[in-house]
């Protein structure tokens, strides 16, 4: 790090050396401090610690540039020159906070100090100089408790068990019951913790109290629960955070001062309203920790007239400043009115489209940026079921509605427990509230419900960005930790009791409760209009029953980009004759059990190109392996045997005889076409005589049959052929001629590298990542999950390969498919129809190569109607 560079930027006394664009550099909050500084806001003064020093930080061994701490002293000098006190001053001592501040919003992942600065002779300085002895101590011992947790890591929980035992001891049940004297002896105990901890005692130089607290919110980047949020958000390790030094400005001198944080919209419905909490004669960690469960914003109207209008005043003007919805924080001491933080807000998927459409109508921002203010995977939060309005209930409580949704699940009370079988049973996390520890048993979780907290507690602000349910500040509830089990009403409610909770209403439900799905609202239409209007990428779904294409439909799906046959032959009735083809052992054997299925294929096809009304409808012949549809048993043998009348033993025989060393790469695909030709033949005939039935009755249709795992081009051929014959004579049986294509999905490699032969033949292409992703990278997808974690853990991948195409490596294979292909048929139609179609960074990328659609599972698609919008938007962005 050069010695020019500068390190810190000042902010108070109406100026700033930063702005609020400087968020890669100062940090969301640096930033947001900063212009708020420069533009009159009243900010208690202080500095930013760049994220360059952070980064420098973990490069360097945990080091600081040789000359840090003498440029730090000097900022810390102006600091004090601005506040009017001294670090350290035994009379009047300035008193300092230290918080996080990454580029990206974090809540609650990293960590803060308050009140730094104490000791025991600036303690009694404080208490004479503002003739409040009470306010002093408290202050203390509420800094020797983050202090001693954030620094040192002595348990949080030890100090709250003390505090716990002196209000026991009083017969009190709230902290600000407390004397001065109690207060006091408090101290002394936390002293004795705090050394028991830390084997030290408790650091008395304010100088070393704050490099202590510097470097800890640097370590914090790097702690389990941030690293969890960076993983879930995807967000780069390598940004850094910043460290914010300000001047303390105190919420708990009184009833006529305060702390609060709120929002200029609701963040979890989008209605405009003034939302938020406070509390009197507290400082801010009592109202984002659920310790006190606070009081509606509206409520200060009230209390401080003349401080809600002002902060009114300049939360607006911030909103109208940022052109979008601020998160703010404020102190108030002693009737003064402080902003210690704006930035822009968390929010719920259904907030976001009404903050989104309805800025637009305000005229704040354009139709496109509403568009890019989505996070596309956000819009899964509104598809989510919710309770079932003609439910027969029981609610046995109600708090909060923290966190919009419907979740079931058996009690759980703690977050190692909610994470260790959340993965395969449904659980929902009920604690007296939550903290950053954990955010691993709130993401296994189905919901979250907590006894105390607020909307802007942590597990209200942690679900909302997750799209979790969650209930928060239910103090009806009360918790036994040591017996796992909740107590309302009189009832008891133990470990794995089913319960429910409705995050939209706060409602906590006893038992299991049937859901509907969510019906979407006429903002989140608008926009999506606005999305179709600018989006030149068609979106497809992946559907293969009639149900399905149903909901594709309500979804906005332009046509069926893949229909997997095999599906529709596990079904019961179908299964046994399927089975009974499989084991047939000559030609005409097998076509007499086709026979039996093509009732049933005709029909489901039939039922797809009519529900699709005129869209075109892709289906695959047949795909899997054989054995797939054999017994796994003896037992499953000797089953069927007596189903479908042929020996148990010839059964067992012939699904052994099946049963391949690596069956993604076996008898699969149009190699089962090109083996047994009537298989194709049978599934073409049923497509082309269902088309045929429906042109009868004048309704459109436009069948496009697809030839799965082609890597030579005469493996096409051999399978067209086929195709054509049973489609001409289906017609001609019929008496309708139905126009129809044939074509291919492009998922072995050797396919993609000559796809300008294959094009000769094909008439579209559609790329099926999942397998192509497995054979380029020559990973087994159904194995590749023992070691992704690990390579996702190591940086080795960015992303699931699965989950995210690979755009540098199959990306750079599928252009050049692309590229073969039009250069023999210049407007070849090209689709995805793996899971990538859904994915909305791989649907960026098929509109950047040119595709014609992608296709999406039905509840993914508006996520893909949105994201290939956004990927038109960033290419104009890119081209100015």
């Amino acid at each position: 790090m050069a010695s020019k560079t500068k390190y810190i930027y000042f902010f108070g006394g109406g100026k700033a050396d930063g702005n609020g664009k400087m968020k890669d550099l100062l940090g969301g909050k640096g930033a947001g401090l900063a212009e708020m500084s420069s533009s009159g806001v009243p900010v208690p003064p202080g500095f930013t610690i760049t994220t360059d020093v952070c980064r420098y930080y973990y490069a360097n061994g945990k080091k600081l540039p040789k000359d840090f701490e003498k440029v730090m002293k000097e900022y810390m000098e102006k600091l004090e020159k601005t506040a009017g006190k001294k670090f350290g001053d035994k009379n009047f001592p300035l008193l300092v906070s230290v918080r996080s501040g990454a580029k990206i919003s974090m809540p609650g992942m990293m960590d803060t100090i308050l009140n730094l600065g104490l000791n025991d002779e600036c303690v009694e300085g404080l208490a004479k100089a503002t003739g409040n002895p009470r306010f002093a101590w408290d202050a203390y011992r509420r800094f020797m408790q983050m202090f001693g947790d954030v620094v040192y890591e002595v348990p949080k929980s030890k100090f709250e068990h003390a505090l716990g035992e002196m209000k026991q001891k009083k017969g009190v049940e709230k902290d600000t019951d407390l004397n001065a004297d109690d207060m006091k002896k408090l101290v002394s105990r936390f002293k004795e913790i705090f050394k028991e901890g830390a084997g030290i005692e408790f650091p008395q130089s304010p100088w070393d109290q704050l490099v202590g607290a510097r470097n800890a919110v640097f370590r914090s980047w790097m702690n389990e629960r941030a690293i969890t949020y960076r993983k879930l958000n995807k967000i780069a390790d390598d940004l850094g955070t910043a460290v914010n030094v300000q001047a303390m400005v105190f919420g708990n001198m009184g009833d006529d001062s305060g702390t609060g944080v709120g929002f200029t919209r609701n963040p979890s419905t989008g209605q405009k309203e003034f939302y938020g909490e406070y509390l009197t004669n507290a400082q801010g960690e009592d109202v984002v920790a659920g310790i006190r469960t606070p009081k509606p914003i509206k409520e200060l109207e009230n209390e401080m007239p003349a401080v809600y209008k002002q902060l009114r005043d300049i939360t607006t003007r911030l909103e109208k400043h940022y052109r979008d919805v601020q998160d703010f924080e404020f102190t108030i001491e002693k009737g003064h009115l402080y902003m210690l933080q704006t930035r822009n807000g968390k929010r719920t998927a259904a907030a976001a489209v009404r903050f989104a459409v309805e800025m637009v109508k305000e005229k704040l921002i354009s139709k496109e940026e509403a568009l890019m203010r989505i996070d596309p995977e956000q819009i899964n939060q509104l598809l989510h079921p919710i309770i079932d309005p003609s439910a027969k209930i029981k609610v046995i409580a109600k708090g909060l509605p923290a966190s919009p949704g419907a979740a079931t699940g058996k009690v759980v009370f703690t977050a190692e427990v909610a994470a260790r079988r959340g993965a395969n049973e449904a659980v929902i996390l009920v604690r007296a509230e939550t903290n950053p520890d954990d955010i691993a048993g709130m993401v296994a979780a189905k919901g979250i419900l907590t006894a105390r907290g607020g909307m802007t507690s942590h597990a209200a602000v942690v679900a909302r960005g997750m799209g979790k349910p969650c209930v928060a500040g239910c103090e009806t509830i009360r918790i036994d930790e040591e017996k796992n089990t909740f107590g309302v009403n009189g009832s008891t409610y133990k470990e794995n009791d089913w319960i429910t909770i409705d995050g939209a209403t706060g409602r906590v439900i006893e038992g299991k409760v049937p859901t509907k799905e969510a019906e979407l609202s006429g903002e989140f239409a608008e926009l999506m209009k606005w999305a179709d209007a600018i989006r030149t990428l068609k979106v497809r779904a992946n559907a293969d029953i009639p149900r399905d294409a149903i909901q594709a439909m309500e979804f906005g799906a332009e046509g069926i980009g893949l229909c997997r046959t095999e599906h529709m032959f596990f079904a019961k009735e179908r299964l046994p004759f399927m089975q009974e083809m499989i084991v047939a052992e000559d030609e005409a054997s097998r076509r007499k059990a086709l026979d039996k299925l093509f009732e049933f294929q005709k029909e489901d096809f039939k039922g797809l190109l009519k529900e699709m009304k005129g869209y075109p409808v892709t289906i695959r012949t047949l795909d899997p392996p054989l054995h797939e549809f054999l017994p796994k048993t003896e037992e499953d043998a000797k089953e069927l045997s007596e189903k479908i009348g042929i020996p148990a033993e010839k059964l067992w025989e012939k699904s052994n005889d099946l049963h391949e060393m690596n069956p993604m790469l076996g008898h699969r695909g149009c190699r089962l076409g090109i083996t047994f030709p009537e298989i194709t033949e049978m599934q073409a005939r049923a497509i082309i005589t269902a088309a045929c039935e429906l042109a009868k009755e004048k309704i459109k249709v436009i069948p496009e049959i697809m030839i799965p795992l082609v890597g030579f081009v005469a493996e096409l051929e051999d399978q067209k052929a086929v195709v054509v014959k049973a489609a001409e004579e289906a017609m001609k049986a019929t008496g309708v001629k139905v126009n129809y294509t044939v074509g291919t999905m492009i998922e072995v490699p050797r396919g993609a590298l000559t796809a300008d032969q294959v094009a000769n033949v094909a008439d579209f292409f559609s790329f099926g990542t999942n397998d192509l992703t497995q054979m380029t990278l020559g990973f087994s997808r159904d194995d590749a999950g023992k070691f992704i974690k690990i390579y996702l853990d190591k940086k080795i991948f960015k992303d699931d390969p699965f989950q995210t195409l690979d755009q540098t490596g199959v990306g750079e294979l599928i252009k050049f498919a692309i590229g073969k292909g039009r250069s023999v048929k210049k407007q070849l139609k090209i689709g995805i129809c793996g899971e990538h179609g859904g994915d909305p960074e791989s649907v960026k990328f098929c509109h950047r190569a040119g595709f014609s659609y992608v296709s999406a599972s039905p509840f993914r698609i508006p996520i893909a109607r949105l994201a290939a919008a956004q990927a038109v938007i960033e290419g104009k962005s890119k081209k100015k």
